[in-house]
């Protein structure tokens, strides 16, 4: 037998108490590791492809310092074809940092500096699969909302001159995504990236690419999708349709 100042008393809550503590400092971890790596803004410029002139802003470059970011863009950054790029729901764009070592394997003759998808943020620890269309954010100062996955045009491709770009950053759903701004407000490399609201149902970025891509018929994922609200109009319009085409 134990002496009695030694003996361990079971308390029916200490096993709750302390499961809710692991939870806790599990997801304190979790939110260390995502923070801003890189901060990177562009000004249009015209290139020379196959003699015709292209306008393009893809070409970003990190930037140091604190970056105000309003509405539509951050300072030092401008879009250059506002009928697909840009706009409320499209104003800053989001690419995991993760991604680089992928592309890297599969474009070795490539260089990849940060910014190199045209990106305004290279993040750490916030990827396509585990975020959904309507998750809050809080970066440096500024707030934001996820709103849809980045569906790459051919100036991806004369970016990293290959033809078959595009293609390949779809099949490989490491997209990234668009961020509308909900608050103006300053971001820096090294910032912590908060969430302010998660979504508990709904889709994720990647499930929205799949049902662009691979997973098209899907009637219960085209239905969810349709149905949420943070969605751009145009996306949910989209969904309806298939899903109504899929229901004759």
């Amino acid at each position: 037998m134990c002496p009695d100042d030694l003996r361990v008393r079971f308390h029916p809550g200490a096993v709750l108490v302390r499961r809710d503590l692991a939870n806790r400092v599990h997801l304190a971890l979790a939110i260390s590791l995502v923070k801003l790596i890189s901060v990177n803004v562009g000004l249009p410029r015209e290139i020379n492809v196959n003699g015709k002139t292209v306008r393009t802003s893809i070409w970003k470059n990190p930037v140091q310092g604190r970056v105000h970011v309003s509405t539509l863009n951050l300072d030092g950054d401008q879009q250059s074809d506002l009928t697909v790029h840009g706009g409320v729901d499209k104003a800053v764009y989001l690419y995991p940092t993760e991604h680089y070592s992928y592309w890297a394997a599969e474009l070795p003759e490539v260089e990849l500096p940060l910014g190199a998808f045209g990106e305004n943020f290279s993040a750490e620890g916030i990827l396509e699969d585990q975020i959904r269309v309507g998750d809050r954010l809080r970066i440096g100062s500024a707030e934001f909302m996820v709103t849809q996955p980045r569906l790459p045009c051919y100036k991806l491709g004369i970016r990293f001159d290959r033809r078959d770009m595009v293609k390949r950053l779809l099949q490989s759903k490491r997209t990234g995504f668009y961020l509308a701004v909900l608050r103006e407000g300053e971001v820096e490399e090294g910032d912590e990236i908060e969430w302010m609201e998660k979504q508990e149902s709904g889709v994720t970025i990647t499930e929205i690419v799949n049902l662009y891509s691979t997973d098209s018929q899907n009637q219960e994922l085209l239905r969810r999708a349709s149905e949420v609200m943070a969605l751009p109009q145009s996306w949910r319009d989209y969904f309806r349709k298939r899903l109504s085409d899929g229901e004759v």
